[in-house]
């Protein structure tokens, strides 16, 4: 994207003052603590930071998969934060793709019935050959009806992301999505994620511990012990020219 557009662009997230506590046995552990920051539309951002910093609890906050202790997280003008999770599910519905690090297709359904079903349910016109499109995208033309156990690894993270695009989200959300693939596969998925966040101008939300694919977002936001800290262009830099 150009820095014009970039910055013609709306606020899609907008996060204030974000709080995440569990009750524990003893009391309460605070997860997260009061975050702030906003993201544009069409900008890719990842979410770095060591195991248990509060990444992941980040993310399905943001993807309205669990509700806020305090604070706001507004989805393209939607206040989250204050919506039941029926309502959730539907603004999800409308504007949200998610990507599991466990891919968590069905395994009764060939990868174009995977690929299909999100769109079948939100009753999307012309949905099968928008998914015959993406399998080509994707690179999997030929494997549409092949069920997830006869598919590899990166192949059904592959028919997992074009599940995701199907009904063209505004906001994309991936938990590690290149966290079990081996290298070769990890750059097919990176390429893959930015092409079509490029083509569909849709706003890339990631949680990874890939350096490569953290480098090349245009934002990185790194996390330790529930709270932020912007990594700056220079840092981002050198972690650009260590992979």
């Amino acid at each position: 994207m150009s820095e014009q557009r970039f910055l013609e662009q709306q606020d899609i997230i907008i996060v204030k003052d974000l709080i995440k506590q569990v009750e524990i046995n003893n009391g309460s552990l605070e997860i997260l603590k009061s975050i702030s920051f906003k993201v544009k539309q069409g900008q890719s951002i990842a979410i770095v930071g060591a195991s248990g910093s509060g990444k992941s609890t980040l993310l399905g906050l943001l993807a309205g998969l669990d509700c806020v202790s305090s604070g706001e997280i507004w989805l393209d003008n939607a206040p989250l934060h204050q919506l039941n999770e029926e309502e959730r599910t539907a603004l999800r519905a409308q504007k949200v793709g998610f990507i599991f690090q466990s891919f968590l297709l069905l395994p009764a359904l060939t990868a174009l019935e995977n690929i299909l079903l999100p769109a079948q349910l939100a009753g999307t016109k012309r949905s099968e050959e928008k998914a015959q499109q993406l399998l080509v995208d994707v690179g999997l033309g030929h494997r549409g009806d092949h069920y997830p156990n006869q598919l590899s690894g990166g192949e059904q993270q592959r028919v997992a992301i074009a599940r995701a695009f199907i009904c063209q989200p505004q906001i994309l959300f991936a938990d590690e999505p290149t966290g079990n693939l081996d290298g070769d596969n990890s750059k097919r998925i990176e390429k893959l994620l930015f092409k079509l966040n490029e083509q569909h101008n849709t706003t890339l939300v990631l949680v990874t511990h890939d350096t490569v694919l953290a480098a090349n977002c245009q934002r990185i936001i790194n996390m330790s012990d529930g709270t932020i800290e912007e990594v700056t262009n220079s840092v981002k830099k050198e972690m650009s020219d260590v992979v």
